[in-house]
């Protein structure tokens, strides 16, 4: 941490849920402006401590949404605070929680990587980041990515937590970066397939479609589909071998994640002649694995 992030955990005491609801939602129906609000550092250290929030509507409605409007929508909030916040967001919030399951910390992990999208976005529009910054980030997501064990996706009372989902729309903003080298694609692809390769539990939340987005990013930018049909033929004998070493129901559920990641695969690109060979491959695959 630094800057204004350093002084404020130190010295600032952050406003209780209640009280920032009420001024978000004053926000949000344009009452108040931001322009207008007397405590701007007060405000965006409460929405950070409350980030994770149970309450869906303070999480979800009001504070991503209002972190939305601030950096994306209006550009309000300058390009020093935004590094700060990143910094922030890395350092404090991210791994918060890491390698827990069933518990509230993954609300705030996921709303964190949302965060982290919105500022990749104004960067990559912007252009503020250094480089390195942009390798330090990249080398934090597929941290996180690997370490995530909370892959519920919506939450009866709780809303969404969705980290698999999320996490995904952060590395769609991260490779659509100019300053990310097109020679980290492949490991970015490896660690979201490992994300697939779940038995955990059942992906019923479109984690499939968002999984393959920033994929589908990578080929379009230059990721080399020997890439992913290497991965594909390795796909038959992987299966084999876990089969082999857990329970039936969970066998099930991993070649349900694959199955329905595949046949999303082969749809989302049906029609484009350059990836024909991959959409073979992949049917091929499919043919293999049951």
């Amino acid at each position: 941490m630094k800057g204004i992030f350093m002084k404020l955990s130190l010295a600032v005491i952050s406003l209780g849920e209640a009280e920032l609801k009420s001024i978000l939602t004053e926000l949000k129906s344009e009452k108040i402006h931001w322009q207008d609000v007397a405590d701007k550092p007060r405000i965006l250290k409460s929405m950070l401590d409350h980030i994770g929030t149970t309450d869906s509507e303070l999480r979800d409605q009001l504070i991503y949404t209002t972190f939305y409007r601030l950096i994306v929508e209006n550009n309000q909030i300058e390009i020093e605070l935004l590094t700060e916040l990143l910094d922030f967001s890395i350092d404090e919030l991210l791994f918060k929680g890491i390698g827990e399951k069933d518990t509230d910390t993954v609300f705030t992990r996921a709303f964190t990587t949302l965060l982290i999208a919105l500022i990749l976005y104004r960067d990559n529009h912007e252009n503020f980041l250094p480089p390195s910054t942009i390798f330090s980030v990249k080398e934090k997501l597929m941290k996180y990515i690997d370490w995530e064990k909370d892959l519920r996706g919506f939450i009866a009372g709780k809303g969404w937590a969705h980290s698999v989902a999320h996490v995904a729309d952060t590395v769609d903003e991260l490779v659509k970066n100019p300053k990310l080298n097109i020679d980290d694609y492949p490991e970015i692809l490896r660690t979201l397939w490992r994300k697939i390769l779940i038995s955990s539990s059942v992906y019923v939340h479109g984690e499939d479609e968002r999984l393959l987005t920033p994929i589908l990013e990578m080929l379009e930018r230059g990721l080399h589909i020997l890439e992913i049909e290497k991965l594909l033929e390795s796909l038959p004998n992987e299966l084999k071998i876990q089969k082999e070493q857990m329970e039936d129901e969970k066998y099930f559920f991993l070649v349900f994640n694959i199955k329905l990641f595949l046949k999303t695969f082969h749809i989302k690109i049906n029609g484009n002649a350059k990836l024909l060979p991959l959409q073979k491959k992949i049917e091929q695959s499919l043919e293999k694995i049951y």
